[in-house]
C-alpha cells in the first residue's frame, strides 16, 4: 500500500531560494505524490512565484496547479475529520480532480463526502453533483422528513426532489435507482421507494439567470489615481501619497493601509445599490453551463437587500465562510445580501498590441 503523506503543516512561507529551487526540481521530476506536489506549489506561490513561472520551470499548467493545491488542502482535512485509512490511501494515489470538487464544503463535510464517493466509486463529474447536494442540504435548519444528516441521504434527497419534478418515466426510474444507491437510512430508502407508486409531479421552478456582465471596452475599465488633496499643497504632501500598484485583471489598487478598492463602470444597477461591497471569486463558484475556462470574477453584493425573492442569488454563511446560493423557497438561514452584478474581466487578445495605438490604427 502506498504510504500516506503526512498531514503536516505546509512548508515555511518564507522559503529560501535554495529551498524553492529544490521544490521546483522535485516538481519537475514528479517526485512524491500529487498531495506533496500541491503542498510544494502552495509554498512556491506564498514565496512569490506566479503560476506562469511555476509552469515554465516544472511543466505543471496553471489549471493543474490550482487543482492539486486545492485538492491537497482538502486531502489534509480527511484524517483530521475521520476519513478511513483506505479512503486516504486511495486519494493519496489518485483523485485530485475529485477532491477539488469538495472545496466548497466544510472540513467535516469534505471527509464524509470523500468517504461516500470512495465507497460508491464516484467519478469527478458525479462528485461535483454529490458536493452540490451536500452543500444545499446543509442549508436546512430542520432536516426534511425521512432523511438524515448523512451525506448519502443528502444526495438521496436531492435525487428524490428531482425525480418528483420529472415527468419522463424512464428518466424518473433512473433517478429512483440513483436515490436508492445513495440512501443511507431505511427511512430515506422508503421515501425513494414511494415514488415507484406515487407518480405525482411537482413543477420545477427554473433558476434565475445569473447577472453576468463582461467588460468590453477600455472606457469601461478606468484607471484609479490617488488624490493628493486640494491646492495649496507642499512637496511633502505630494511625496506622501503612496505608489499605486494595479492588480489585474480588474485594476484593483491597494494602498499602504488596510482598505482596497476596485473601480467599476456606473451601471444603473450599481448606482441604485444602497450598500454595495465587492467579493472576488472564481467563476466556478457559480452553476455556469459549458464553462470553457475558470476565470476570476468580481461579485457585487448589495448588503441592504436581505429579503428573499425567487429571482435572485444571495450571499449566505456556510460553515463559517461566505457562500453564494439561489433558494427555490424562502430559506431558514439569514441572507447577508443580494448579488446584483457579476463582472467578468475584459478579454484582451494581445495586451502588448493594445499599448501601441499606432499598431492598432494600422
Amino acid at each position: 500500500m502506498t504510504d500516506l503523506p503526512p498531514n503536516a503543516q505546509n512548508p515555511e512561507e518564507n522559503a529560501t531560494n535554495d529551498e524553492a529551487q529544490e521544490l521546483l526540481r522535485k516538481l519537475r521530476q514528479k517526485q512524491g505524490n500529487w498531495v506533496e506536489w500541491g503542498m510544494a506549489i502552495a509554498s512556491l506561490l506564498k514565496t512569490g512565484y506566479n503560476p506562469q513561472e511555476i509552469f515554465e520551470a516544472t511543466g505543471f499548467e496553471p489549471i493543474q496547479q490550482n487543482q492539486v493545491v486545492v485538492g491537497s488542502q482538502v486531502y489534509n482535512s480527511l484524517e483530521k475529520f475521520g476519513a478511513s485509512p483506505a479512503t486516504r490511501s486511495h486519494y493519496a494515489i489518485r483523485g485530485s480532480d475529485i477532491l477539488y470538487e469538495l472545496r466548497l464544503l466544510t472540513q467535516e463535510e469534505r471527509a464524509s463526502a470523500a468517504e461516500l464517493i470512495f465507497v460508491q466509486k464516484v467519478d469527478a463529474d458525479e462528485a461535483r453533483e454529490v458536493a452540490k447536494a451536500i452543500k444545499e442540504f446543509s442549508y436546512f435548519r430542520l432536516l426534511p422528513e425521512g432523511f438524515s444528516a448523512h451525506p448519502g441521504d443528502a444526495v438521496a434527497y436531492q435525487v428524490w426532489k428531482r425525480a418528483r419534478q420529472n415527468t419522463d418515466l424512464q428518466q424518473r426510474s433512473r433517478l429512483i435507482a440513483k436515490g436508492l444507491r445513495f440512501a443511507h437510512t431505511p427511512e430515506a430508502r422508503t421515501k425513494i421507494e414511494q415514488l415507484l407508486t406515487d407518480f405525482t409531479t411537482i413543477p420545477q421552478r427554473p433558476a434565475p439567470i445569473l447577472p453576468f456582465y463582461r467588460l468590453e471596452s477600455e472606457e469601461q475599465l478606468p484607471r484609479i489615481v490617488p488624490v493628493v488633496g486640494e491646492l495649496p499643497l507642499s512637496r511633502q504632501d505630494l511625496q506622501a501619497v503612496p505608489i499605486v500598484t494595479e492588480i489585474e485583471p480588474f485594476r484593483m489598487v491597494k494602498f499602504s493601509g488596510e482598505q482596497t478598492w476596485v473601480s467599476l463602470p456606473g451601471w444603473q444597477v450599481l448606482l441604485a445599490a444602497e450598500d454595495p461591497v465587492v467579493i472576488i471569486a472564481n467563476s466556478d463558484r457559480f452553476p455556469i453551463q459549458n464553462q470553457s475556462r475558470i476565470e476570476p470574477v468580481v461579485v457585487v453584493i448589495d448588503r441592504a437587500q436581505r429579503e428573499w425573492d425567487i429571482s435572485n442569488y444571495f450571499v449566505v454563511e456556510n460553515g463559517g465562510e461566505l457562500d453564494f446560493q439561489w433558494f427555490e423557497t424562502e430559506p431558514e438561514i439569514p441572507l447577508l445580501g443580494q448579488i446584483i452584478i457579476i463582472v467578468r474581466p475584459k478579454k484582451i487578445l494581445d495586451e502588448e498590441l493594445t499599448k501601441d495605438s499606432w499598431q492598432i490604427d494600422e
